[in-house]
This record gives C-alpha cells, sequence and structure tokens, in this order.
C-alpha cells in the first residue's frame, strides 16, 4: 500500500519529470511473438499439414510466443490440436517466377516476419528446363527481398523434399542436384546478422510412401517434414527466444572412441528410373561413447557407377565405394545416427551390396 504522504511525494516527482522533459521509466510489457513466415508452393499451401505438426511441436516444448504469418487461409488439418494455420503457400508457383516476378515484396510488406521457412524449387524441377544455377540465382535474390525488408531476417532454406511423378524423367535427379547444391550456396551468402540455416527436407523422405502422386506429401510424408523442420526452427529460435522451459544443460564431452569403434550401416535403395537409381546408407553409432568422424565401405557386384553423392564425401575406386563424413555429420552421440544418399547408373540390376562395413573415430 502507499501512503498518502508517499503517493503526494511519487506524484510530484512525475509531474515535475513531465514539465522539465525527463524520460519516464518504461513500462514492463510481454514480449511480441516471433513471427515466421512459411513460404512456398502447394506443399506448404494446402493442406500443408506439416505446419500444423511442426507448430505443435514448437508449443509442446517451450516455443509458445510465436506467430505463424501470410496472406494465405490454412488448407484445415484435423489432428485434435488447434494451431496458427496462417502462411505464405501459393500452389504451382516456383522460385523463379516469384523472384522474376517480385511477388515476394508485397508479401513481406503484409505479414512481416522475422523468421522465413522456404521450401521452393519443386515446381521449377518440371522437364529439366531450369537449371540449378539459374534456381540458386533466384534464391539469391528472394533472400535479398527479404533482408531489404527486414536487415535482421533469419531465414531457413529446405532442401527441398524429393519429387518421382510419372511423366517426369528428369525430376528425381534435378531435385537432388539442387539439394546438392543449396549448402555451399547458403555458406556463402549466410551472415552473422542474417543467418541462413539449411534444413534437410530430403534425407529419409520416400516418394513411395510419403506422398500419393510422387509429389505432393500425405499424412505420413507431412510427419517427416515437420521433425525434419523442427531442429533447425529450434536452432533458429533459440538465438532469439528462450524456450519458456529451460533447455536441458550440454552434456559432458567425451573422449571419441578409437577407430573401429562399433557402428552399423544399412543400405537401401529408394528408387530407380532409366539406367539410374538412388541409393541411400544409414550410418549409427552402436557404440557407448560419442564419435567424431565415421567411414564406411561397400563393394558392387555388377557394375553399378555412382555419379554424385550428398551429405558425404564419397569416392569409388573399381567395385568398391568408400563413403566419409562431412563436416556437418561427423559428430554421432552414441546411438544416434545419419543418412546419406548417392546416384548412381546400374545394368539391368540394381542388387544391394553386402553388408556395409563401419569404423568410427
Amino acid at each position: 500500500m502507499i501512503r498518502g504522504s508517499h503517493l503526494y511525494a511519487l506524484l510530484a516527482v512525475l509531474v515535475a519529470a513531465v514539465f522539465l522533459g525527463a524520460a519516464l521509466p518504461a513500462l514492463s510489457a510481454a514480449a511480441a511473438p516471433v513471427r515466421i513466415m512459411p513460404l512456398g508452393d502447394s506443399i506448404t499451401a494446402g493442406p500443408g499439414c506439416w505446419r500444423a505438426l511442426l507448430w505443435n511441436q514448437l508449443q509442446t516444448t517451450g516455443y509458445t510466443n510465436i506467430d505463424f504469418v501470410g496472406s494465405d487461409p490454412d488448407g484445415g488439418c484435423n489432428y485434435g490440436f488447434s494451431y496458427d494455420g496462417d502462411n505464405e503457400g501459393h500452389g504451382g508457383y516456383a522460385a523463379t517466377g516469384i523472384a522474376d516476378q517480385n511477388q515476394l515484396p508485397p508479401w513481406l510488406n503484409a505479414a512481416k516476419p522475422d523468421i522465413v521457412l522456404m521450401h521452393l524449387g519443386t515446381n521449377d524441377m518440371w522437364g529439366g528446363f531450369i537449371p540449378t544455377s539459374t534456381v540458386l540465382a533466384a534464391y539469391t535474390k528472394l533472400v535479398g527481398q527479404m533482408r531489404a525488408h527486414n536487415p535482421t531476417m533469419k531465414i531457413i532454406v529446405a532442401q527441398i523434399i524429393p519429387m518421382n511423378p510419372s511423366g517426369c524423367a528428369t525430376c528425381a535427379a534435378s531435385v537432388v542436384a539442387l539439394d546438392n547444391a543449396i549448402p555451399a550456396w547458403a555458406a556463402g551468402l549466410t551472415t552473422a546478422q542474417s543467418p541462413i540455416v539449411v534444413a534437410d527436407l530430403w534425407t529419409g523422405f520416400n516418394t513411395a510412401t510419403d506422398t500419393g502422386d510422387g509429389v505432393h506429401p500425405n499424412d505420413a510424408g507431412f510427419r517427416k517434414m515437420a521433425d525434419r523442420w523442427y531442429p533447425s526452427v529450434k536452432k533458429v529460435l533459440d538465438g532469439v527466444i528462450p524456450p519458456t522451459s529451460p533447455s536441458p544443460s550440454p552434456s559432458p564431452s567425451v573422449t571419441p572412441p578409437p577407430a573401429g569403434g562399433r557402428c552399423t550401416a544399412t543400405y537401401r535403395v529408394i528408387s530407380q528410373w532409366g539406367g539410374s537409381f538412388q541409393g541411400e546408407v544409414t550410418v549409427k553409432n552402436d557404440s557407448p561413447s560419442a564419435a567424431s568422424a565415421w567411414t564406411t565401405t561397400f563393394t558392387f557386384a555388377n557394375g553399378q557407377q555412382v555419379r554424385e553423392s550428398w551429405n558425404t564425401t564419397l569416392t569409388q575406386n573399381a567395385a568398391t565405394a568408400t563413403a566419409r563424413n562431412v563436416a556437418y555429420n561427423g559428430s554421432l552421440p552414441a546411438g544416434a545416427s545419419t543418412t546419406f544418399g548417392f546416384i548412381a547408373t546400374w545394368n539391368n540390376t540394381t542388387n544391394a551390396p553386402p553388408q556395409p562395413s563401419c569404423t568410427l573415430s
């Protein structure tokens, strides 16, 4: 309770401050929500249920002071929980078209995002007419427009999900080429003020089981997308706002196991077309200690030749392929796993090689 004499004294100070132009103490106010704009095509627009699942993951892990923004209405996803459906997804739009026609600036002016989640490029892949370099140039223009709107924009760019629709023989390989190029592109354009974070939505996504048409995700696909978006969004949010519940303390450092530590490598064929196929290998740390690097080796018995790879440094000598980690996926805690992929040619068979060998260091 403020007693009468104290109240008069306080009022006198306030009146004097007003007349003398002194600054008054700022009143405490709740921090404004962080505005997140999902930007994309029909995979983001309708129903785009990865957005609902991502929203729920963020809310249930303490990231509650957020606001999804955008001009498009939600497609409607019924998961039994409420979510913020605002987004900037536009069915049929391409990254090159949005950039060429300067469609992004008005969307930014209306939504005023702090963070953009960009999954664009699928519609640029049809027909194989648009080179990867042209799509990346469109990305660069879009990033410039984001930064012109907000110099501290945080940008999360997806390595887009695979596509393998009927009637597009080049689409699968075109997506792989784009996704392979995105990390280096992002590294060359990121800044401390406006970082670009790459979200790997490609790894582990299977067009045969996770889409209904080789392009658009089904429920299983949306769940995989949300799970892949979440770590990147969390990383960015941790640099903007702390979660409402404390994050666990970092694990103490451990001594890496010696070379030859226990790990397993599992090989599988994702899809095949023409004279090529897409393979994937999952490397798992089975040792009780963290690892800082891994190597796996497998031998093709039927003349398969690797043409390109991602999430690994892969070399082939005759029939033997040797894959090593890259800078960002060599660290594997005990029980953790990582996945790399490749495109290879084949001669009438994609028979899996014997169980790949695997070592840790």
